[in-house]
């Protein structure tokens, strides 16, 4: 692969970003800037310190400091992914040969059977590194994380456990999140031709299908099951307003799981249920112009809570896919008009940053005041999907 210099990197993301804006000279000039800002802030994760044990997951733009966390923390794949995306997006050998080091602190985590998170930490990484270069190691690696995570999967639930926490009040939490953990099953079918794994994921995805949504097809975060009876004792929430709030992120994990699951199986209920929830989440009232939602959308602070940019990049990104199976003009044009917003100076953070991070303005975990209107590394790596899956469009 030969490099790319500086300026054709400047190139392609002009012709993304105007496929996002208007054509005249204002806008073209806009277009140029932002840019320039995004070719600096691609570089800013290139040059950032190789740390074996410090993933950079968020940082204060206030006060520069950078969050960062073990290969253990549920984000850590994300970084090496965002590497293995910028290589794919630019075609600059740099970031691969970064993306190589980060993904390689991750493989650890294959054994580690204390959490769900594994699709997120070793398919973010590991399973980008694949799709891109076809590593055999890269398969085993995959392989024995779906190992590990069939462990926590309870056959009388029909699901996958999620947190360990919290044992005294939730019996067996599944959260909503878990959803995105589910490829790294498909795909271990794939390479090892046992079905054992898609089976696992299928049973999960009906049991979410039926116990975490709404009447109105917004979905809860948290469902708890009794192990015995295997039925639902609480739907509570961990992350959102309250218990029956629609937390922004939430509804974006259930668009996007429902969506993967849709490309895995063909099943039509799946279809189904992204779509409404897609739909529930576009049209919803208090859904902001830019198309960049609050942290949550009955927070009573409305129009004065946080943003959640990263809740915005996750849907974008599965609506762009949910686009493809439907050809349903609203979820292309939302997922357009995100990328049109975050394409911006409001929204990606200004040289002025140091940090290895491209947008400002997610918000973390709001009941815990943990991560408030900052740069999440989750949120970079759904944007940078959203852009590819745009461009192959």
């Amino acid at each position: 692969m030969i490099k790319f210099s500086s300026s054709y990197v400047f190139i392609g993301l002009a012709v993304l970003l105007s496929a996002c804006k208007p054509n005249d000279k204002t806008k073209g000039t806009d277009t140029a800037r932002v840019s320039s800002l995004l070719e600096f802030r691609y570089a800013k994760l290139l040059e950032y310190p190789i740390d074996s044990v410090g993933f950079p997951r968020s940082m204060s733009v206030k006060t520069g400091a950078i969050n960062k966390v073990p290969s253990k923390d549920w984000t850590s794949g994300f970084f090496a992914g965002n590497l293995w995306l910028l290589y794919q997006l630019t075609g600059n050998e740099a970031y691969k040969q970064r993306a190589q080091k980060w993904t390689a602190f991750i493989e650890k985590e294959k054994y580690n059977g204390k959490t769900h998170d594994m699709g997120f930490k070793v398919f973010c990484s590991f399973g980008k590194g694949l799709e891109v270069e076809g590593n055999q190691h890269y398969k085993a690696v995959i392989l024995q994380s779906a190992q590990t995570l069939s462990t926590r999967f309870n056959a009388k639930v029909g699901a996958i456990r999620s947190w360990d926490f919290n044992s005294d009040i939730w019996e067996f939490p599944v959260i909503i999140d878990n959803m995105l953990n589910l490829e790294l099953l498909f795909e271990a079918t794939k390479i090892s031709g046992d079905s054992t794994y898609y089976n696992m994921a299928v049973k999960h995805a009906n049991t979410t299908l039926k116990n975490h949504f709404r009447s109105d097809h917004s979905t809860y975060h948290v469902v708890v099951y009794d192990t015995i009876t295997g039925l639902p004792k609480s739907k509570v929430t961990h992350q959102g307003f309250n218990d029956q709030s629609s937390w922004a992120r939430g509804q974006s994990w259930a668009i996007y799981g429902y969506t993967l699951m849709y490309r895995y199986t063909k099943d039509k209920a799946y279809l189904a249920q992204a779509e409404a929830t897609a739909n529930f989440f576009i049209n919803h009232k208090n859904l902001p112009d830019d198309g960049i939602p609050y942290w949550d959308f009955n927070d009573p602070k409305i129009p004065n809570a946080p943003r959640d940019a990263s809740a915005a990049t996750v849907t974008a990104s599965a609506l762009f896919e949910l686009y493809g199976f439907t050809k349903n003009k609203a979820y292309l044009n939302y997922a357009n008009k995100v990328l049109a917003s975050l394409n911006s100076e409001k929204y990606i953070l200004p040289e002025t940053v140091q940090g290895p991070f491209i947008l400002d303005h997610s918000t973390g975990n709001w009941p815990k005041n943990d991560e408030i209107d900052e740069p999440i590394v989750y949120a970079d790596y759904y944007f940078l999907e959203a852009t590819l899956r745009k461009k192959a469009l």
